[in-house]
């Protein structure tokens, strides 16, 4: 009798998933969707590092060794530059990872056989990229001269080319302070997104959406009442989690703090206006917590940047990145904390994770079943 209650529960349970369907396809499509995604761009695997070249001295000696970047597989050659200026826009922006310097009189002093220097300038604030990169880097430039030293028939001494490496932003490669940025973005989107993904569909729970509807309260005023208070709560978190960030870990905070601010206002309005769309397509609050974490917070935090470089993924899954506004986000944040730039040059990112939150909002606010009165 006792087996058969049971049985007769674990049916009852079965029947009652079976008549929400929405949850059904989270529970079993969500799984697949994942791991097909997340299974090629989930790696940690450093290949096609952006590099960019001066060639100062222009000889073929110079070019040959251009060229043995240019055909590792390790490195992807994105530019070739006429000045050593010219490299802190690349580096600045993220485009490129590295630079190669190649210097005046290289191709004299590898005929002569004398020994010469070519500098490599990383940028650091991925620090275990970085340590890959530049090991990839050593062992290239090494090999290169050793077939040197064998062409030329020279005795055993110096290396004929070695590599001078400067790190930028993060000397030290420190890997938590390139990590730490990045949590304050993950703790910013799991807490107000999931706050805000309750916020409707709780009332609809409670039958009080409906007294709302009776109200001269506009649609609009509904999403933005609904949103604030977690906006507050959110901004609560970006002051005590930079404090210790700075003051307990001395992660450095190298550009503006009003400007890094400004920029997680425009964060939280991505994070609680995606909530509110969550919030406006669940019935339930256990369906609204599945489909925020199933759909979005897990892809986000897979296919941003934050654990696995998207230089490494693969071709066909980088593009579906740019629809990560996490993305835009650890690009800003790591450019003010570490890199010290501002606005000038990560304003691309700053308007897509802008557009991100205005579109968001707007179709939550459209979604809403709260009509004008």
């Amino acid at each position: 009798m006792g087996m058969s209650r049971l049985l007769h529960v674990i049916r009852k349970e079965f029947l009652e998933l079976r008549q929400d369907p929405r949850l059904f396809s989270i529970v079993i499509m969500a799984p697949i969707i994942q791991l097909t995604m997340l299974g090629y761009a989930a790696t940690t695997d450093v290949r096609n590092v952006p590099l960019v070249i001066v060639d100062q001295d222009g000889s073929s000696e110079s070019r040959d060794l251009a060229s043995r970047f240019e055909a590792s597989q390790s490195f992807m050659v994105i530019d070739r530059l006429s000045s050593v200026s010219e490299i802190d826009a690349y580096l600045d922006t993220g485009r490129a990872w590295m630079a190669l310097t190649i210097p005046v009189e290289y191709g004299r002093r590898i005929r002569t056989g004398t020994p010469t220097t070519v500098q490599v300038v990383a940028d650091g604030t991925d620090a275990n990229s970085t340590n890959v990169a530049l090991g990839y880097a050593g062992a290239l430039i090494t090999d290169y001269a050793r077939e040197l030293a064998a062409v030329s028939g020279l005795a055993p001494g110096p290396p004929l080319v070695s590599a001078e490496v400067r790190v930028w932003f993060n000397p030290q490669l420190e890997s938590r302070d390139f990590m730490i940025p990045g949590i304050l973005a993950l703790l910013l989107l799991v807490v107000t997104t999931n706050l805000s993904s309750m916020a409707i569909v709780r009332e609809r729970e409670l039958g009080t959406l409906e007294q709302l509807n009776v109200t001269p309260i506009a649609r609009w005023e509904l999403i933005v009442g609904k949103m604030l208070p977690y906006a507050l709560i959110g901004f609560i978190d970006i002051l005590l989690v930079v404090f210790v960030a700075v003051f307990w870990f001395e992660v450095p905070l190298r550009g503006s703090f009003a400007l890094l601010l400004t920029m997680c206002a425009v964060y939280l309005l991505t994070t609680l206006g995606l909530g509110l769309f969550v919030s406006t397509i669940s019935s339930t609050q256990q369906q609204a917590m599945m489909t925020s974490s199933f759909f979005f917070l897990i892809p986000m935090v897979f296919l941003s940047g934050f654990v696995f470089p998207i230089e490494n993924m693969p071709a066909v899954v980088q593009p579906v990145t740019y629809l990560i506004p996490l993305r835009y986000f650890l690009i800003i944040l790591r450019g003010i904390f570490l890199k010290g730039v501002g606005l000038e040059t990560f304003w691309p990112d700053a308007l897509a994770l802008l557009g991100w939150g205005v579109g968001i909002l707007t179709l939550a606010t459209l979604r809403s079943s709260k009509r004008v009165a």
